[in-house]
């Protein structure tokens, strides 16, 4: 049975999975990751993925986001199917088209704030649209922090060079791969109200891997993966509502 989710009269699509299978191994160790997974995320949504370990969550990511390739099936970033390009161009479209934000901040010690902000722009040979950093800057809280560096900072100001970084480029999607894992309680919050406010106010489409039913309730929809399918969805989540259903998802 093919698993197939699909926002039924959203906007296009910003990202979308049509039959996508991953397989790892060969022979009689072969195992399946991803079974012929189909997903679209419109442009302005917020999605978290949630799923017991070995479920899938990391492997979709990684397809999703272009940073490995489907056994079979395909991954488009609007119109441009990211199996058609060569390394150095899927690399290109990562840079400019992709924002990231990692559990672990991912950030050069050596570079400032506004260096690190800066960084996938330079690497693109882009320059930054001056009014643009500002306010995104101010948005992430920032001002007053520019010039120092990560060792300077603390894991919640880390995190938001981080989520600046992510927006700087005005990707097309941006993902969040457990985003508040290493950070307190009211941190943790104050980072997902940071990526809520670039869906609303921004527009951004963000898709969000997560173990936390707090995280996830932040999201416009939640999709729940087991044993490499999408077994259920559940939209304008609750933290209760999650945390139940993910005890129950073997049901």
């Amino acid at each position: 049975m093919k698993t197939r989710v699909i926002q039924n009269g959203a906007p296009p699509a910003t990202v979308r999975l049509e039959e996508v299978t991953k397989l790892y191994g060969s022979g009689d160790n072969r195992v399946s990751a991803l079974r012929e997974l189909s997903l679209s995320f419109a442009k302005g949504s917020f999605t978290a993925v949630m799923g017991p370990s070995g479920s899938g969550k990391s492997t979709f990511l990684h397809l999703a986001a272009g940073l490995d390739r489907p056994t079979s099936g395909s991954v488009y970033l609007g119109d441009v199917a990211l199996d058609s390009l060569s390394e150095d161009a899927l690399s290109r479209l990562r840079r400019e088209r992709i924002g990231f934000v990692f559990q672990s901040f991912n950030l050069v010690p050596s570079l400032t704030a506004a260096q690190n902000i800066t960084l996938p722009l330079r690497l693109a040979d882009t320059k930054p649209d001056k009014a643009w950093l500002r306010e995104v800057i101010e948005r992430v809280g920032l001002d007053q922090r520019v010039k120092h560096k990560p060792g300077q900072l603390s894991g919640g100001q880390q995190q938001r060079v981080a989520i600046a970084r992510a927006l700087v480029a005005r990707p097309d999607v941006v993902f969040a791969d457990e985003p508040t894992g290493a950070l307190d309680t009211r941190t943790g919050k104050e980072i997902l109200r940071l990526l809520r406010e670039a869906v609303d106010g921004l527009e951004q489409t963000v898709v969000m891997v997560t173990h936390d039913p707090v995280a996830a309730s932040y999201a416009d929809t939640v999709l729940f993966l087991a044993d490499g399918r999408v077994v259920d969805r559940m939209d304008a989540p609750t933290a209760g509502r999650v945390a139940d259903r993910m005890t129950h998802l073997g049901d």
